[in-house]
Parts: structure tokens; C-alpha cells; sequence
């Protein structure tokens, strides 16, 4: 009983984080170069979303669309589609009796996950179909999902509770345990079986925590530096490299580096901190979540 009541208290706290930031807005910013030569041009910085309500987690879907979370008025989440080319919004979810967190693409390409918080406070894994049909509950008994990402069409998720766990749901009745006392960054490294997610329970000296790969394939674990200092939210340029950001700041690592390497600052007065982003190699662009002051 003093277990359950404790992953309730955690899984509210969680959630009620979600909305302490100050009305994040989402940017986006031109790229050039590439891995570690990758550079920002801020002078054609372009601010998305302008309300006082939560827009943030982005991920892109294909070469010019993206989807991210969106509170209303009433704070209920919901999906919103965005296309580059026509510069529209469109709501893929548009529900008033549960929020939808973090979407993105399943390996598949037919469906938007997107953690779900259910109108019970259950917060399971869900799919919602591109061609706007119902949507589908995928795991009934892997909960509560904090993130997630996908290897060979199952989810790797980040699970609330004391500690936080890394589960990777292999098959029916077949959930392997990767790891335990993890952040809440888990991507999956391109072109690759690997998981990548920070741990905490391994720090540096100044405290960072430590960025870590689990080959899925393999089974094995492996330690690849540390992550940037302060930041929690990573993402993969491409199979070598790692961006982060600190402040208005952004950084890159290559994998078999030590040093983060500034790639430029983005300068508003208006907000601060990027938190969520996402990169299209497509379009040369990075999108990111950043709050107002």
C-alpha cells in the first residue's frame, strides 16, 4: 500500500510538471553543416506558437510535417499536426476527458503514439491512426509511461515508480528490464538496435549524469560520456552525434568525444530555457520548446 501511494504521489507529481513551465512556446531555427560542424542561423529564427497555453514535445513525422502536445483553454492535451509546407495546425486529438503527451511516429508510419493520461489517472501508451480513425490502447499492463521510443515496432518507455525503470516491451507477458534510476530522455540511436537514455544512478564529478546505450540486439550496456551539465532533454543529429541545450545555448557531441561543442544561442527577449526539440534532416531544421519569462 505505501509503494502504490508513493507511484500516485510521483505520478502526479509528473504530471502537474508538465504544466509548471510558463506556457512553453515551440521555434524553429535553420541548420547548416552537418555531425559536429552542424551550426544554427538565428537570424531566420521563426516562433510557431505564441499562447499562453503548453506547445511543446516536438517530433517530426516525415519530411514536412511534425506533431506536438497543445493544452486549450481548459488545459486539456491534445495531438496538434503541423506542416511546414502550408504552415497549418490541424488536430489529430481533439479530446476533453484525457490528455495526450509526447506523440510520435511508429516504425510502422501508420500510426501517432502518444502517452496518455486516461480519465482513472492511468497513463498507458496509445495509438492514434494518421487516417484520423479511433485510437487504440497498445500495452494494458505497462503503466505508468513517462517516454518512450521504438526498435523494431515495440516501445522502449521510461516507467514511473521507485525508481524510475527502462522497459522494453519485447512481447506479450515479455517485458525486459534495461535499466532502473534513469532521466527522462530515451531516443533511440539511428541506424542502430541500441536505446540511448541518461542515467542517474552514474555521475561525473560535476554531477552529470551519465549517457548510456543498451544494444537490444546484443543485450549489453555501455557507457558513452556524460551528458551536458544541467540540461535533462538529449536528441541524435544522426548515428554519431548528440545535441543538448543549456539556457538559450545548444551543444553537440560526438559520441567518441568528451567535449560539448557550442553550435550557437538563440536570442530572445521573450523566452529562455530550451527544453523538447527535435531535428528534420530534410529541411535543415531544428525545432525546440522554450518557456516565456
Amino acid at each position: 500500500m505505501v509503494k502504490n501511494a508513493f507511484v500516485t504521489l510521483l505520478l502526479l507529481t509528473f504530471t502537474l510538471s508538465l504544466f509548471a513551465q510558463q506556457g512553453p512556446d515551440l521555434f524553429s531555427v535553420p541548420v547548416s553543416g552537418k555531425g559536429s560542424s552542424i551550426r544554427l542561423n538565428p537570424q531566420s529564427l521563426k516562433q510557431l506558437t505564441d499562447r499562453k497555453e503548453y506547445d511543446s514535445q516536438p517530433s517530426f513525422i516525415n519530411e514536412y510535417q511534425m506533431v506536438f502536445s497543445a493544452a486549450d483553454e481548459n488545459g486539456n492535451h491534445d495531438i496538434i499536426v503541423y506542416n511546414f509546407e502550408t504552415e497549418k495546425f490541424t488536430n489529430l486529438s481533439k479530446t476533453d476527458d484525457r490528455g495526450e503527451f509526447s506523440p510520435s511516429i511508429t516504425d510502422c508510419g501508420q500510426y501517432i503514439a502518444a502517452v496518455v493520461m486516461e480519465p482513472d489517472q492511468r497513463q498507458r501508451l496509445w495509438l492514434y491512426p494518421t487516417n484520423f480513425e479511433p485510437a487504440e490502447l497498445l500495452y494494458d499492463d505497462l503503466e505508468p509511461v513517462g517516454y518512450y521510443d521504438w526498435y523494431d515496432n515495440k516501445a522502449a518507455m521510461f516507467i514511473l515508480g521507485e525508481p524510475n525503470k527502462l522497459i522494453y516491451a519485447n512481447g506479450r507477458d515479455d517485458a525486459w528490464e534495461l535499466d532502473t534510476n534513469i532521466g527522462r530522455s530515451v531516443k533511440k540511436r539511428p541506424k542502430s538496435a541500441e536505446i540511448a537514455y541518461l542515467s542517474n544512478s552514474k555521475r561525473s564529478e560535476e554531477g552529470s549524469a551519465a549517457l548510456m546505450l543498451f544494444d537490444l540486439k546484443k543485450k549489453t550496456k555501455t557507457q558513452i560520456g556524460y551528458a551536458l551539465q544541467g540540461s535533462l532533454d538529449f536528441i541524435w543529429l544522426d548515428k554519431k552525434h548528440v545535441i543538448m541545450a543549456r539556457g538559450n545555448e545548444i551543444f553537440v557531441r560526438n559520441m567518441n568525444s568528451t567535449d560539448w561543442k557550442s553550435v550557437g544561442i538563440i536570442p530572445i527577449e521573450t523566452h529562455q530555457n530550451i527544453t523538447r526539440m527535435a531535428y528534420s534532416p530534410d529541411l535543415n531544421l531544428l525545432v525546440f520548446a522554450m518557456e516565456r519569462k
